[in-house]
Protein backbone atom coordinates (compact mmCIF):
# COMPACT_ATOMS: atom_id res chain seq x y z
CA UNK A 1 0.00 0.00 0.00
CA UNK A 2 3.02 2.70 1.03
CA UNK A 3 4.79 1.20 -2.26
CA UNK A 4 1.29 2.37 -4.34
CA UNK A 5 1.43 5.72 -3.10
CA UNK A 6 4.79 6.57 -3.36
CA UNK A 7 4.61 5.03 -7.32
CA UNK A 8 2.38 7.74 -7.79
CA UNK A 9 4.34 11.07 -6.12
CA UNK A 10 4.46 13.51 -8.07
CA UNK A 11 7.38 15.38 -10.54
CA UNK A 12 7.44 18.10 -8.53
CA UNK A 13 7.43 15.75 -5.04
CA UNK A 14 10.28 14.07 -5.91
CA UNK A 15 13.92 14.22 -5.01
CA UNK A 16 15.88 15.97 -7.22
CA UNK A 17 19.46 14.36 -8.69
CA UNK A 18 21.94 16.20 -6.82
CA UNK A 19 24.89 17.34 -9.47
CA UNK A 20 28.05 15.93 -8.43
CA UNK A 21 30.78 17.99 -6.33
CA UNK A 22 34.59 19.24 -7.96
CA UNK A 23 35.64 16.59 -5.46
CA UNK A 24 33.59 13.63 -6.95
CA UNK A 25 34.22 14.66 -10.52
CA UNK A 26 37.75 14.66 -9.78
CA UNK A 27 37.63 11.53 -8.03
CA UNK A 28 35.99 9.59 -10.86
CA UNK A 29 37.87 11.61 -13.28
CA UNK A 30 41.23 10.12 -11.19
CA UNK A 31 39.72 6.21 -11.18
CA UNK A 32 39.26 6.14 -14.70
CA UNK A 33 42.17 7.40 -15.82
CA UNK A 34 44.30 4.94 -13.67
CA UNK A 35 42.12 2.21 -14.98
CA UNK A 36 42.95 3.86 -19.14
CA UNK A 37 46.71 3.94 -17.74
CA UNK A 38 46.60 0.50 -16.18
CA UNK A 39 45.55 -1.33 -19.81
CA UNK A 40 47.94 1.21 -22.33
CA UNK A 41 51.10 -0.25 -20.02
CA UNK A 42 49.43 -3.33 -20.01
CA UNK A 43 49.93 -3.27 -24.23
CA UNK A 44 53.19 -1.04 -23.42
CA UNK A 45 55.00 -2.89 -21.46
CA UNK A 46 53.88 -6.21 -23.61
CA UNK A 47 55.24 -4.71 -26.88
CA UNK A 48 58.46 -3.91 -25.07
CA UNK A 49 58.65 -7.61 -23.88
CA UNK A 50 57.87 -8.65 -27.37
CA UNK A 51 60.35 -6.22 -28.88
CA UNK A 52 63.71 -7.33 -26.51
CA UNK A 53 63.42 -10.80 -26.34
CA UNK A 54 61.50 -13.00 -29.18
CA UNK A 55 62.04 -10.29 -31.41
CA UNK A 56 65.65 -8.29 -31.10
CA UNK A 57 67.27 -10.98 -28.85
CA UNK A 58 66.30 -13.89 -31.21
CA UNK A 59 67.38 -11.81 -34.23
CA UNK A 60 70.60 -10.94 -32.94
CA UNK A 61 71.05 -15.05 -32.28
CA UNK A 62 70.32 -15.46 -36.11
CA UNK A 63 72.04 -12.99 -37.74
CA UNK A 64 75.35 -14.12 -35.41
CA UNK A 65 74.08 -17.92 -37.49
CA UNK A 66 74.44 -15.95 -40.67
CA UNK A 67 77.34 -14.21 -40.16
CA UNK A 68 79.11 -16.74 -38.62
CA UNK A 69 78.38 -19.31 -42.09
CA UNK A 70 78.68 -16.15 -44.30
CA UNK A 71 75.48 -17.82 -45.55
CA UNK A 72 71.43 -16.83 -45.69
CA UNK A 73 70.73 -20.70 -46.00
CA UNK A 74 72.21 -21.52 -42.14
CA UNK A 75 69.11 -20.39 -40.56
CA UNK A 76 65.56 -21.97 -40.65
CA UNK A 77 63.24 -19.25 -42.29
CA UNK A 78 60.96 -20.28 -39.64
CA UNK A 79 63.23 -18.47 -36.86
CA UNK A 80 63.33 -15.34 -39.08
CA UNK A 81 59.80 -15.46 -39.70
CA UNK A 82 59.47 -15.69 -35.53
CA UNK A 83 61.39 -13.22 -35.34
CA UNK A 84 60.27 -10.63 -37.73
CA UNK A 85 56.50 -11.56 -36.43
CA UNK A 86 57.41 -10.38 -32.98
CA UNK A 87 58.44 -7.26 -33.79
CA UNK A 88 55.86 -6.05 -35.87
CA UNK A 89 52.81 -7.68 -34.19
CA UNK A 90 54.12 -8.06 -30.93
CA UNK A 91 56.15 -4.63 -30.63
CA UNK A 92 54.60 -2.12 -32.65
CA UNK A 93 50.75 -4.26 -32.90
CA UNK A 94 50.57 -3.81 -28.78
CA UNK A 95 51.61 -0.06 -29.08
CA UNK A 96 48.91 0.47 -31.72
CA UNK A 97 46.66 -1.23 -29.95
CA UNK A 98 47.10 0.17 -26.83
CA UNK A 99 47.25 3.77 -27.88
CA UNK A 100 44.04 3.21 -29.61
CA UNK A 101 41.99 2.05 -27.15
CA UNK A 102 43.49 5.11 -24.79
CA UNK A 103 42.24 6.97 -27.46
CA UNK A 104 38.85 5.74 -27.83
CA UNK A 105 36.45 8.51 -26.23
CA UNK A 106 34.04 5.79 -25.12
CA UNK A 107 36.60 4.48 -22.62
CA UNK A 108 37.74 7.70 -21.63
CA UNK A 109 33.94 8.21 -20.38
CA UNK A 110 34.66 5.28 -17.82
CA UNK A 111 32.07 2.50 -19.72
CA UNK A 112 33.23 -0.19 -17.67
CA UNK A 113 31.94 -2.84 -20.58
CA UNK A 114 35.21 -0.94 -22.43
CA UNK A 115 37.51 -1.57 -20.08
CA UNK A 116 36.73 -5.38 -20.11
CA UNK A 117 36.56 -5.55 -24.45
CA UNK A 118 40.00 -4.07 -24.21
CA UNK A 119 41.50 -6.51 -21.65
CA UNK A 120 40.26 -9.18 -23.71
CA UNK A 121 41.06 -7.49 -26.57
CA UNK A 122 45.18 -7.78 -25.05
CA UNK A 123 44.89 -11.33 -23.74
CA UNK A 124 44.17 -12.42 -27.24
CA UNK A 125 46.35 -10.15 -29.18
CA UNK A 126 49.32 -11.50 -26.75
CA UNK A 127 48.39 -14.90 -26.47
CA UNK A 128 48.54 -15.12 -30.61
CA UNK A 129 51.42 -13.52 -30.96
CA UNK A 130 53.75 -15.61 -28.41
CA UNK A 131 51.74 -18.95 -29.36
CA UNK A 132 53.50 -17.94 -32.74
CA UNK A 133 56.97 -17.52 -32.16
CA UNK A 134 57.03 -20.35 -29.54
CA UNK A 135 55.38 -22.63 -32.90
CA UNK A 136 57.90 -21.31 -35.07
CA UNK A 137 60.76 -22.14 -32.99
CA UNK A 138 59.87 -25.30 -31.44
CA UNK A 139 56.92 -26.49 -33.70
CA UNK A 140 55.46 -28.34 -31.21
CA UNK A 141 52.22 -29.53 -32.52
CA UNK A 142 52.93 -26.48 -35.17
CA UNK A 143 49.80 -27.49 -37.36
CA UNK A 144 47.33 -27.22 -34.82
CA UNK A 145 48.45 -23.89 -32.85
CA UNK A 146 49.63 -22.21 -35.73
CA UNK A 147 46.33 -21.50 -37.13
CA UNK A 148 44.99 -20.95 -33.08
CA UNK A 149 47.88 -18.06 -32.90
CA UNK A 150 46.34 -16.06 -36.20
CA UNK A 151 42.71 -16.59 -35.05
CA UNK A 152 43.74 -15.30 -32.22
CA UNK A 153 45.32 -12.16 -33.35
CA UNK A 154 42.49 -11.65 -36.20
CA UNK A 155 40.07 -11.97 -33.20
CA UNK A 156 41.88 -9.17 -30.94
CA UNK A 157 41.93 -7.26 -34.10
CA UNK A 158 38.38 -7.56 -34.43
CA UNK A 159 37.27 -6.47 -30.90
CA UNK A 160 39.56 -3.78 -31.20
CA UNK A 161 37.74 -2.36 -34.59
CA UNK A 162 33.98 -3.42 -32.56
CA UNK A 163 35.05 -1.16 -29.82
CA UNK A 164 36.33 1.93 -32.46
CA UNK A 165 33.16 1.36 -34.61
CA UNK A 166 31.08 1.52 -32.10
CA UNK A 167 32.33 5.18 -30.74
CA UNK A 168 30.12 8.28 -31.95
CA UNK A 169 31.15 11.30 -32.60
CA UNK A 170 29.46 14.47 -31.15
CA UNK A 171 29.30 16.19 -34.18
CA UNK A 172 26.63 15.55 -36.85
CA UNK A 173 27.10 12.61 -39.25
CA UNK A 174 27.17 14.47 -42.31
CA UNK A 175 30.89 16.29 -40.95
CA UNK A 176 33.64 15.98 -42.73
CA UNK A 177 36.69 13.41 -41.50
CA UNK A 178 40.10 15.14 -41.40
CA UNK A 179 42.28 13.96 -44.37
CA UNK A 180 44.37 11.98 -41.71
CA UNK A 181 41.93 9.78 -40.14
CA UNK A 182 41.40 8.71 -43.88
CA UNK A 183 44.98 7.58 -44.16
CA UNK A 184 44.82 5.66 -40.78
CA UNK A 185 41.13 4.04 -42.12
CA UNK A 186 43.36 3.05 -44.74
CA UNK A 187 46.34 1.60 -42.58
CA UNK A 188 43.67 -0.10 -40.59
CA UNK A 189 41.82 -1.99 -43.76
CA UNK A 190 45.47 -2.79 -44.62
CA UNK A 191 45.90 -4.80 -40.88
CA UNK A 192 42.39 -6.42 -41.13
CA UNK A 193 44.10 -7.87 -44.71
CA UNK A 194 47.15 -8.72 -43.35
CA UNK A 195 45.80 -10.74 -40.89
CA UNK A 196 43.40 -12.36 -42.46
CA UNK A 197 46.15 -13.15 -45.42
CA UNK A 198 48.38 -14.34 -41.86
CA UNK A 199 45.30 -16.44 -41.30
CA UNK A 200 45.42 -17.97 -44.65
CA UNK A 201 48.95 -18.72 -44.70
CA UNK A 202 49.21 -20.67 -41.11
CA UNK A 203 46.02 -22.89 -42.82
CA UNK A 204 47.74 -23.60 -46.15
CA UNK A 205 51.15 -24.62 -44.53
CA UNK A 206 49.72 -26.28 -41.81
CA UNK A 207 47.86 -28.74 -44.80
CA UNK A 208 50.88 -29.02 -47.11
CA UNK A 209 54.13 -27.45 -45.81
CA UNK A 210 56.45 -29.85 -44.06
CA UNK A 211 57.53 -26.81 -41.87
CA UNK A 212 55.46 -23.80 -40.35
CA UNK A 213 57.53 -21.76 -42.58
CA UNK A 214 55.46 -19.47 -44.91
CA UNK A 215 56.89 -20.34 -48.85
CA UNK A 216 59.44 -17.74 -50.16
CA UNK A 217 57.06 -16.35 -52.92
CA UNK A 218 54.25 -15.75 -50.23
CA UNK A 219 56.36 -14.59 -47.81
CA UNK A 220 57.78 -11.78 -50.55
CA UNK A 221 54.22 -10.43 -50.75
CA UNK A 222 53.19 -10.77 -47.41
CA UNK A 223 56.34 -8.77 -46.07
CA UNK A 224 55.09 -5.73 -48.58
CA UNK A 225 51.59 -5.96 -47.41
CA UNK A 226 52.78 -5.82 -43.70
CA UNK A 227 55.21 -2.86 -44.79
CA UNK A 228 53.44 -0.41 -47.16
CA UNK A 229 50.18 -1.77 -46.67
CA UNK A 230 50.00 -1.41 -42.69
CA UNK A 231 53.13 0.12 -40.86
CA UNK A 232 54.06 3.01 -43.66
CA UNK A 233 50.36 4.66 -43.83
CA UNK A 234 49.62 4.52 -40.28
CA UNK A 235 52.97 6.43 -39.69
CA UNK A 236 51.52 8.42 -42.37
CA UNK A 237 48.17 9.20 -40.77
CA UNK A 238 49.62 9.86 -37.61
CA UNK A 239 52.47 11.96 -38.81
CA UNK A 240 49.93 14.21 -40.29
CA UNK A 241 47.94 14.93 -37.31
CA UNK A 242 51.39 15.66 -34.99
CA UNK A 243 54.27 16.31 -36.95
CA UNK A 244 52.61 20.08 -37.73
CA UNK A 245 52.53 20.91 -33.88
CA UNK A 246 55.59 18.72 -32.85
CA UNK A 247 57.80 20.08 -35.65
CA UNK A 248 56.14 23.21 -35.65
CA UNK A 249 55.74 23.26 -39.78
CA UNK A 250 52.81 24.61 -41.64
CA UNK A 251 49.79 22.63 -42.12
CA UNK A 252 50.30 19.49 -44.04
CA UNK A 253 49.24 19.22 -47.87
CA UNK A 254 46.44 16.98 -48.20
CA UNK A 255 45.85 16.68 -51.53
CA UNK A 256 49.46 15.45 -51.89
CA UNK A 257 49.21 12.89 -48.81
CA UNK A 258 45.99 11.19 -50.20
CA UNK A 259 48.23 11.43 -54.10
CA UNK A 260 51.02 9.00 -51.85
CA UNK A 261 48.31 6.91 -50.22
CA UNK A 262 46.61 6.42 -53.47
CA UNK A 263 50.70 5.38 -55.33
CA UNK A 264 51.39 3.28 -52.50
CA UNK A 265 48.29 1.70 -52.91
CA UNK A 266 48.94 1.55 -56.77
CA UNK A 267 53.03 0.17 -56.04
CA UNK A 268 50.92 -2.61 -53.44
CA UNK A 269 48.80 -4.05 -55.94
CA UNK A 270 51.57 -4.57 -59.01
CA UNK A 271 53.65 -5.71 -56.06
CA UNK A 272 51.32 -8.51 -54.83
CA UNK A 273 50.82 -9.57 -58.88
CA UNK A 274 54.62 -10.05 -59.13
CA UNK A 275 55.11 -7.29 -61.31
CA UNK A 276 57.73 -5.84 -58.30
CA UNK A 277 59.89 -3.95 -61.33
CA UNK A 278 56.96 -1.73 -61.26
CA UNK A 279 55.76 -1.75 -57.99
CA UNK A 280 58.63 0.01 -56.25
CA UNK A 281 58.74 2.64 -58.98
CA UNK A 282 55.21 3.75 -57.00
CA UNK A 283 56.53 2.60 -53.78
CA UNK A 284 59.45 5.66 -54.53
CA UNK A 285 57.06 8.26 -55.68
CA UNK A 286 54.99 7.30 -53.02
CA UNK A 287 57.78 8.02 -50.34
CA UNK A 288 58.53 10.97 -52.17
CA UNK A 289 54.87 12.37 -52.40
CA UNK A 290 54.64 11.86 -48.37
CA UNK A 291 57.38 13.96 -47.12
CA UNK A 292 56.58 16.49 -49.32
CA UNK A 293 53.29 16.38 -48.44
CA UNK A 294 54.31 16.33 -44.57
CA UNK A 295 57.05 19.46 -44.86
CA UNK A 296 59.54 16.84 -43.22
CA UNK A 297 62.12 18.83 -44.92
CA UNK A 298 60.66 21.77 -44.64
CA UNK A 299 62.54 24.64 -41.98
CA UNK A 300 59.97 24.99 -39.38
CA UNK A 301 57.74 28.08 -39.05
CA UNK A 302 57.22 28.08 -35.20
CA UNK A 303 59.40 26.51 -32.27
CA UNK A 304 59.53 22.39 -32.03
CA UNK A 305 57.36 21.02 -28.79
CA UNK A 306 60.63 19.29 -27.09
CA UNK A 307 59.35 20.51 -23.99
CA UNK A 308 60.31 17.65 -21.65
CA UNK A 309 62.38 15.31 -24.42
CA UNK A 310 65.56 15.82 -25.87
CA UNK A 311 66.66 18.81 -28.24
CA UNK A 312 67.58 16.32 -31.14
CA UNK A 313 63.85 14.95 -31.62
CA UNK A 314 63.48 17.56 -34.40
CA UNK A 315 66.57 15.74 -36.26
CA UNK A 316 65.36 12.23 -35.77
CA UNK A 317 62.41 12.68 -37.03
CA UNK A 318 63.12 14.23 -40.19
CA UNK A 319 65.77 11.21 -40.57
CA UNK A 320 63.25 8.94 -40.24
CA UNK A 321 61.85 10.07 -43.50
CA UNK A 322 64.96 10.08 -45.20
CA UNK A 323 64.83 6.76 -44.33
CA UNK A 324 61.78 5.48 -45.66
CA UNK A 325 63.16 7.36 -49.08
CA UNK A 326 66.66 5.01 -49.11
CA UNK A 327 64.41 2.04 -48.36
CA UNK A 328 62.24 2.86 -51.28
CA UNK A 329 65.52 3.69 -53.51
CA UNK A 330 66.98 -0.09 -52.45
CA UNK A 331 63.68 -0.99 -53.35
CA UNK A 332 63.57 -0.48 -56.96
CA UNK A 333 67.37 -1.61 -57.07
CA UNK A 334 66.24 -4.57 -55.53
CA UNK A 335 63.51 -5.11 -58.24
CA UNK A 336 66.84 -4.73 -60.86
CA UNK A 337 69.89 -6.04 -59.33
CA UNK A 338 69.12 -8.67 -56.37
CA UNK A 339 70.86 -11.84 -56.75
CA UNK A 340 70.95 -13.45 -53.02
CA UNK A 341 68.45 -11.28 -50.93
CA UNK A 342 70.55 -9.03 -49.32
CA UNK A 343 69.54 -6.05 -51.56
CA UNK A 344 65.76 -6.63 -50.63
CA UNK A 345 66.68 -7.39 -46.98
CA UNK A 346 68.51 -4.27 -46.72
CA UNK A 347 65.74 -2.25 -48.43
CA UNK A 348 63.13 -3.70 -45.26
CA UNK A 349 65.53 -3.15 -42.96
CA UNK A 350 66.00 0.58 -43.71
CA UNK A 351 61.90 0.52 -43.70
CA UNK A 352 60.95 -1.35 -40.80
CA UNK A 353 64.04 -0.65 -38.48
CA UNK A 354 64.88 3.15 -39.87
CA UNK A 355 61.74 4.73 -40.76
CA UNK A 356 59.37 2.59 -38.40
CA UNK A 357 61.34 1.93 -35.12
CA UNK A 358 63.15 5.39 -35.20
CA UNK A 359 59.53 7.24 -35.14
CA UNK A 360 58.47 5.03 -32.37
CA UNK A 361 61.27 5.91 -30.27
CA UNK A 362 61.15 9.33 -31.57
CA UNK A 363 57.16 9.78 -30.82
CA UNK A 364 56.79 7.04 -28.30
CA UNK A 365 58.77 9.05 -26.01
CA UNK A 366 57.21 12.11 -26.69
CA UNK A 367 53.37 10.93 -26.36
CA UNK A 368 53.73 7.66 -23.83
CA UNK A 369 55.09 9.16 -20.75
CA UNK A 370 52.24 11.77 -20.83
CA UNK A 371 49.55 8.71 -22.17
CA UNK A 372 50.45 6.94 -18.89
CA UNK A 373 49.66 9.01 -16.49
CA UNK A 374 50.58 12.91 -17.26
CA UNK A 375 54.40 11.36 -16.70
CA UNK A 376 57.77 13.40 -17.49
CA UNK A 377 60.29 11.32 -19.48
CA UNK A 378 62.47 9.72 -17.42
CA UNK A 379 65.49 10.57 -18.82
CA UNK A 380 66.41 12.60 -22.01
CA UNK A 381 69.86 11.84 -22.05
CA UNK A 382 68.67 8.05 -22.84
CA UNK A 383 66.61 9.17 -25.89
CA UNK A 384 69.25 10.68 -27.09
CA UNK A 385 71.92 7.79 -26.75
CA UNK A 386 68.96 5.39 -27.84
CA UNK A 387 67.82 6.93 -31.18
CA UNK A 388 71.60 7.54 -31.92
CA UNK A 389 72.79 3.94 -31.42
CA UNK A 390 70.01 3.01 -33.58
CA UNK A 391 70.79 4.98 -36.42
CA UNK A 392 74.46 3.95 -36.13
CA UNK A 393 73.01 0.21 -36.13
CA UNK A 394 70.69 0.60 -39.11
CA UNK A 395 73.35 1.81 -41.24
CA UNK A 396 75.79 -0.43 -40.68
CA UNK A 397 72.80 -2.97 -40.99
CA UNK A 398 71.95 -1.85 -44.06
CA UNK A 399 75.19 -1.14 -46.03
CA UNK A 400 76.19 -4.31 -44.57
CA UNK A 401 73.81 -6.69 -45.53
CA UNK A 402 74.13 -5.34 -49.64
CA UNK A 403 77.45 -5.76 -49.23
CA UNK A 404 77.88 -9.21 -47.67
CA UNK A 405 75.10 -11.15 -49.43
CA UNK A 406 75.46 -9.88 -52.64
CA UNK A 407 79.51 -11.04 -52.65
CA UNK A 408 80.72 -7.36 -53.03
CA UNK A 409 82.99 -7.76 -49.90
CA UNK A 410 83.50 -10.92 -47.37
CA UNK A 411 84.78 -8.04 -44.35
CA UNK A 412 81.05 -6.83 -44.41
CA UNK A 413 79.74 -10.27 -42.61
CA UNK A 414 82.05 -9.62 -39.66
CA UNK A 415 80.13 -5.99 -39.87
CA UNK A 416 76.37 -7.50 -39.86
CA UNK A 417 76.48 -9.09 -35.77
CA UNK A 418 78.10 -5.79 -34.61
CA UNK A 419 74.89 -3.82 -36.48
CA UNK A 420 72.54 -6.33 -34.79
CA UNK A 421 74.27 -5.74 -31.30
CA UNK A 422 74.03 -2.20 -31.87
CA UNK A 423 70.54 -2.02 -32.57
CA UNK A 424 69.43 -4.79 -29.37
CA UNK A 425 71.14 -2.07 -27.16
CA UNK A 426 69.25 1.17 -28.40
CA UNK A 427 66.01 -0.94 -28.20
CA UNK A 428 67.39 -2.05 -24.87
CA UNK A 429 68.04 1.38 -23.75
CA UNK A 430 64.62 2.59 -25.27
CA UNK A 431 62.72 0.20 -23.01
CA UNK A 432 65.06 0.91 -19.72
CA UNK A 433 63.55 4.79 -20.65
CA UNK A 434 59.85 4.00 -20.72
CA UNK A 435 59.72 1.74 -18.02
CA UNK A 436 62.11 4.18 -15.57
CA UNK A 437 59.13 6.25 -16.95
CA UNK A 438 56.57 4.51 -15.65
CA UNK A 439 57.92 2.97 -12.44
CA UNK A 440 59.69 5.97 -11.31
CA UNK A 441 58.08 8.70 -12.24
CA UNK A 442 55.24 10.20 -10.72
CA UNK A 443 51.91 10.92 -11.99
CA UNK A 444 50.72 14.10 -12.38
CA UNK A 445 47.43 13.42 -13.87
CA UNK A 446 44.88 14.61 -11.30
CA UNK A 447 46.88 17.61 -10.70
CA UNK A 448 46.10 18.34 -14.82
CA UNK A 449 43.57 20.37 -15.97
CA UNK A 450 42.89 18.84 -18.58
CA UNK A 451 41.43 16.02 -17.01
CA UNK A 452 38.47 18.19 -15.39
CA UNK A 453 37.66 19.36 -18.90
CA UNK A 454 37.71 15.73 -20.02
CA UNK A 455 35.25 14.90 -17.23
CA UNK A 456 33.26 17.36 -17.91
CA UNK A 457 32.91 16.19 -21.95
CA UNK A 458 32.33 12.45 -20.69
CA UNK A 459 28.78 13.73 -18.71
Amino acid sequence: MLSSVASVETPAEAPKRVAPTREQVFERTQTREEALSRLLVAFICSGMFFMLFPGTLFGVWNLLQISGRASLDSISPAWLQAHGHAQVFGWVGCFILGIGFYSIPKIRAGVKSSFVIGWLCWASWTTGVALRWATNVYRWEWRLLLPVSAILELGAFLIFFRAVSQHKGDGSSSKKLDPWIWVVVSASVGLLLVLATNLAGTLYVSLREVSPAFPHRFEQRYLALIGWGFLVPFVWGFSAKWMTVFLGLKPFRSHLLLAAVAANLCGLGFVLAGVSAVGTWFFLAAAGLSAIALRMFEPSENEPKIRGIHSSFPFFLRSAYAWLLIAAVLGVAASRWDTSGGIWGASRHALTVGFISVMILCVGQRVLPAFAGMRILWSTKLMFLALLVLSIGCSARVSSEVLAYQGYANWAWHILPLSALLELTALTLFALNMMGTILLQPTHAVRDPMIARISEASR
